[in-house]
């Protein structure tokens, strides 16, 4: 329940505010942990600790104290405090106790890839796909407007090809893919200052360890992208959407 310093009495109200925070902040990272080793233990996920970004004045800064940092908020802090797959609660706690405040992040090119469209797309195409019944993975949305379909490893290397013998190679798409060397900010987490990412679908047993081929999902995804790549202008012309 939130109160006002007025409700609680001027300076005291004060003090009593900041005596909280402390606690605040090990509940926050208690629940932080929590997360990092239900992804790890239970879904069977790889863990790194990453750098969080803030806004102050118009002006990004990262965690990282780099201060032309390329991606505030979005990148590893330390690659060798990563939770590996399997690791306890303890195990994520300690990693967790040398970078208090860091943001949650997937490695890619492990145990999952994933195609990233457009949010609205990705909206249309999870509809699509559920009623065509296409077995499906985890599905992520970013406070920025994208989602993220993981799917089996191995997926954004072999994106080109796959484009390619569906007859979407020459079509100029909202898809890419991330893979190996890559990684997405987990949920709860916040991205680069925009606010947290959220779970469309969330990992289940069955689909966490187990994410769908890319060649199953891709026709489906590349279609709705175009289309909203043919709508897009339409609208903001003035002109009719299509239906």
């Amino acid at each position: 329940m939130g109160f006002t310093i007025g409700a609680i009495g001027g300076l005291s109200g004060i003090r009593e505010i900041r005596e909280l925070r402390p606690g605040a902040r090990r509940r926050e990272r208690a629940q932080v942990c929590t997360t990092v080793a239900e992804y790890t233990s239970l879904w069977g996920w790889d863990v790194v600790p990453g750098a969080r970004a803030a806004r102050s004045g118009g002006r990004v800064t990262c965690s990282c104290g780099a201060a032309a940092c390329p991606a505030p908020g979005d990148h590893p802090l330390d690659a060798t405090l990563e939770v590996p797959a399997g690791a306890t609660l303890d195990e994520a706690t300690r990693a967790w106790s040398q970078v208090p405040g860091a943001a949650t992040l997937l490695p890619t090119g492990r145990s999952f890839d994933v195609l990233e469209v457009g949010l609205d797309a990705g909206r249309c195409a999870l509809v699509r796909l559920e009623r065509m019944g296409v077995p499906l993975g985890p599905v992520a949305v970013t406070p920025h407007g994208r989602a993220w379909f993981l799917v089996a490893p191995g997926a954004a290397a072999e994106l080109p090809d796959l484009l390619y013998r569906t007859g979407w190679d020459d079509a100029d798409l909202d898809l890419r893919g991330r893979g190996e060397g890559e990684h997405i900010t987990a949920p709860p987490s916040d991205l680069a200052a925009h606010g947290p990412v959220g779970w469309l679908r969330p990992p289940t047993l069955e689909t966490a360890g187990r994410p769908p081929q890319a060649r199953l999902l891709l026709g489906t995804l590349a279609y709705v992208c175009h289309r909203s790549a043919i709508v897009r202008p339409r609208t903001a012309g003035g002109g009719p959407a299509a239906r």
